[in-house]
């Protein structure tokens, strides 16, 4: 297959020590611990103003228009580029937010405010996840993309471990409202780090209609059959890991009897093998065979996540389960979205990765229902055996070939 030509060809520094990559990196894991540091927040102020049970509401209210809404948002990276699309998501966020803080800081949380907040948000996140996904091609060459995923990567980690730590803090010290301030000054760090991020001038935004466009986004995936498996192998690797299995480990812990503080462990020791992941993968020069790795780690990621649910381990072997869980699954969604990058014309990847963030970040939101209902039947652990299924299949799409097209 013929990899598509990236802006630029001088050549760069590595990814973790060029200064336009480390500011966008700033950038994200500002506004990606805002988003860990927001949602607390909001369930925080929504169970303060009507209970525990509204809560699953409002945040329903912000997942729907981000899923209906992630596909144009895809077409507008693409048609004013990302770098744009990102500071007006941004902007939105951070304006949002700290209106929300004055609200609920002069008169106490109301569910009102609280859900035009979540939609505001959601409709926020379906421009920012197409954008940053189809960011990073022109901020350095084509053979540093695994590096800076795996940059990526880390700041997920860390945003995850560090956001829920700031929001206890903030929601200690200031309640809601300085827990939503707090959220603010996140987005605006981030967004004066945009501001100064250089990436090469585009053209002119193209005047056909955003439905056209975004047709014509479905057309150039469909037609290029090894993009359609990256996004596939992508959407199903992730789905479980973009929330449902946290919240099946919470269940299985009050299962199985287990503490709080082992609960914690289990998290953090996910949490630190992927971020260990991600170092080692910004720091290396080139992973051989990555399409080869990428199909192999998914498949120890099942087989880790199974004997997890399965085999009733004790607290300490669980730990390690979850260290081990957290390393393989980490390479997949590093290696996964680099090919997906390197294989992408410039042109077309906001749309590609809305369709890959569609599949993962939009409709994960659905499988928290059902771990509920899995665990209340049959117990958490089968859950989690599912969600080995689940990445088997993955795995098994990864190592199948697929049937070539022209395009590709």
């Amino acid at each position: 297959m013929t990899a598509p030509t990236h802006t630029r060809h001088a050549p760069v520094a590595p990814a973790h020590r060029d200064p336009n990559v480390l500011r966008w990196l700033g950038a994200y894991t500002t506004s990606v611990t805002g988003d860990v540091i927001y949602f607390t927040a909001l369930t925080w102020a929504v169970s303060e103003a009507a209970g525990p049970a509204r809560a699953g509401l409002v945040l329903a209210a912000g997942a729907v228009p981000r899923a209906l809404l992630m596909l144009g948002g895809g077409v507008l990276a693409d048609r004013f580029g990302p770098r744009r699309v990102l500071i007006g998501s941004d902007l939105v966020r951070c304006l949002t937010v700290l209106a929300a803080a004055l609200a609920t800081y002069t008169r106490g949380p109301e569910i009102a405010v609280l859900c035009v907040l979540a939609v505001c948000f959601g409709v926020a996140d379906a421009l920012f996840m197409p954008a940053v996904g189809a960011l990073p091609p022109s901020l350095t060459a084509r053979e540093e993309l695994t590096r800076v995923q795996g940059l990526r990567s880390l700041a997920v980690r860390l945003a995850n471990t560090v956001g829920p730590l700031a929001a206890a803090a903030a929601l200690t010290a200031g309640g809601a409202a300085g827990a939503f301030a707090g959220v603010g000054a996140l987005f605006a760090v981030s967004l004066v780090l945009l501001l100064v991020l250089r990436t090469p001038g585009r053209p002119a935004p193209a005047a056909a209609p955003v439905t056209a466009q975004l047709r014509d986004g479905l057309r150039y995936l469909r037609g290029r059959r090894t993009l359609v498996r990256l996004v596939v192998v992508i959407g199903l690797g992730e789905m479980c890991f973009s929330g449902p299995v946290g919240t099946a480990l919470v269940l299985l812990t009050g299962e199985r009897g287990w503490s709080p503080g082992t609960l914690a462990l289990l998290l953090g020791a996910f949490s630190v093998a992927g971020a260990a992941v991600g170092i080692a993968l910004s720091a290396v020069p080139r992973v051989p065979a990555p399409r080869a790795v990428l199909a192999v780690c998914l498949a120890l990621t099942a087989v880790f996540v199974t004997t997890l649910g399965l085999a009733r381990p004790g607290p300490g072997a669980a730990v390690a389960l979850c260290a081990l869980l957290g390393a393989a699954g980490g390479i997949p969604m590093v290696l996964g979205h680099a090919l997906l990058q390197q294989d992408t014309d410039p042109a077309y990847l906001g749309r590609v990765t809305s369709v890959t963030s569609l599949c993962t970040l939009g409709l994960s939101p659905l499988l928290f229902p059902l771990a509920g209902v899995v665990a209340e039947v049959w117990g958490a652990g089968v859950f989690l055996a599912g969600c080995g299924g689940v990445c088997l299949l993955a795995a098994a799409c990864a190592t199948v070939k697929w049937p070539r097209t022209v395009a590709d």
